[in-house]
């Protein structure tokens, strides 16, 4: 049983998306703690990846530059286990399944144990074909956090029924960025994940303001936001910690 349930007993959760080695792992480690002291609820750790198919260019700039400071799933590892004394909050790698199968999926999921990694989520695999890797979450008791997307439409309540963690509602089509608006009926989404779950639900994918977060966390259990935090790390590189820091705390004020 992982921690992720806690995440969302303090009322509605918080969740910052940060990749691995952008620009650095001492940076990474200094802006999770930054998040998690300004209200973090859960961290997703994203671990970079040549071809990040669900990325928009924020974030694949975010992976390009974390690869060619040589970054590796190793050292994304050995970080998360030193990470993970201090860091109570739960925290979750985001990745593509091209990772896990390279590194061998047993050994994979067997070290997220080992270092303190509570959920994997992995946008690429499909709801379909996650016996690849669920067997070996359930051993080594790693949550696989399952998606639901616009278009899963009656596919929701099958998905809903089987997840575990939490649930990722991503708000629109397309790959990740900031959206002005969010257009998409999340409602009638949210409701039908309520019919067939209490597994906590949490929306992302284009939200940057507190007040998106606001209303994403009104209609759900959390707000998720990575582009937003990426660009901090765009801007301020190694003195971003503090930025971020200043802006988790605007966002989860706001959906308190």
């Amino acid at each position: 049983m992982s921690k992720i349930k806690s995440a969302f007993e303090n009322g509605k959760a918080f969740i910052p998306f940060i990749t691995c080695g952008d620009p650095d792992l001492e940076t990474t480690a200094a802006v999770v703690r930054a998040a998690v002291q300004n209200g973090a609820d859960l961290v997703e750790l994203g671990i970079p990846f040549s071809d990040p198919t669900a990325e928009g260019p924020v974030i694949q700039g975010a992976n390009i530059r974390a690869l060619s400071g040589g970054v590796t799933t190793d050292k994304i590892f050995d970080f998360v286990r030193e990470l993970s004394r201090d860091v109570a909050v739960p925290m979750v790698f985001m990745t593509y399944a091209n990772v896990v199968f390279s590194y061998g999926a047993e050994k994979f999921i067997s070290t997220c144990q080992d270092v303190g990694i509570d959920g994997l989520i992995l946008p690429d695999l499909p709801f379909e074909e996650k016996e690849e890797f669920l067997p070996y979450c359930r051993q080594y008791g790693v949550d696989l956090i399952s998606l639901i997307a616009p278009t899963s439409e009656n596919r929701i309540a099958m998905i809903a029924g089987e997840a575990e963690g939490f649930l990722y509602i991503v708000s629109s089509l397309g790959v990740t960025g900031t959206r002005s608006e969010i257009t998409t009926d999340l409602g009638s989404i949210v409701s039908v994940v309520r019919e067939h779950t209490d597994i906590p639900c949490a929306i992302g994918f284009g939200i940057s303001t507190p007040e998106q977060a606001k209303k994403m966390a009104d209609i759900s259990d959390g707000a998720i936001v990575g582009s937003a935090i990426i660009k901090l790390l765009q801007k301020y590189g190694k003195d971003a910690p503090a930025h971020v820091g200043r802006y988790v705390k605007s966002m989860k004020d706001a959906i308190m």
